[in-house]
């Protein structure tokens, strides 16, 4: 049964408002998963954060234009398209889908956007391999400590040298 024009407004609306907040943005096709199957990848991408959505093609350009991503191009799209969009992390969809993928081969993921422009599946595939945001943050922090932690250690052997001579001369007299 077909939509209503205002059925159809809102999915517009409704996507074009996830789009212009999105960070992360992947395309994907999900024909022949089957409907448990469909569920579990809506619960994996709830967990993490991420909003995910049936979209017809035309509703989705309408979409992208409303949200100002006039570099993107759906047009060699074919399939069911559905769109996971992250406010948060760029990598969470990304990541989420490719995982999803390894043990459901019928899940294809078409590429997603980037600062506003189009990249193709290598790309994304590449970008759900790198560490989650938190991860990154810790390594960063751990890489500026580390010179801190071994200044530190020098210093105090200078100190646990020194009274350690004080305390070999004062049990000598």
């Amino acid at each position: 049964m077909a939509k209503s024009r205002q059925a159809k407004e809102a999915a517009v609306a409704r996507v074009s408002q996830q789009l212009k907040a999105g960070r992360g943005i992947v395309f994907a096709d999900f024909t022949g998963l089957l409907v448990k199957e469909l569920q579990e990848l809506r619960v994996a991408l709830r967990q993490t954060g991420v909003y995910y959505e049936v979209v017809k093609k035309t509703l989705l350009k309408r979409g992208l234009s409303d949200a100002g991503l006039t570099n993107v191009s759906v047009d060699g799209l074919s399939g069911s398209i559905s769109v996971a969009v992250s406010r948060e992390d760029e990598v969470a969809p990304a990541r989420t889908l490719v995982d999803f993928a390894k043990t459901h081969d019928k899940l294809k993921v078409f590429g997603g956007v980037l600062e506003n422009n189009y990249v193709e599946a290598d790309k994304i595939k590449f970008l759900a391999k790198l560490p989650s945001k938190p991860e990154l943050l810790g390594q960063l922090v751990g890489s500026i400590k580390a010179p801190l932690t071994g200044l530190v250690n020098v210093l105090q052997g200078n100190l646990r040298g020194l009274v350690q001579v004080l305390r070999a001369v004062s049990q000598k007299t």
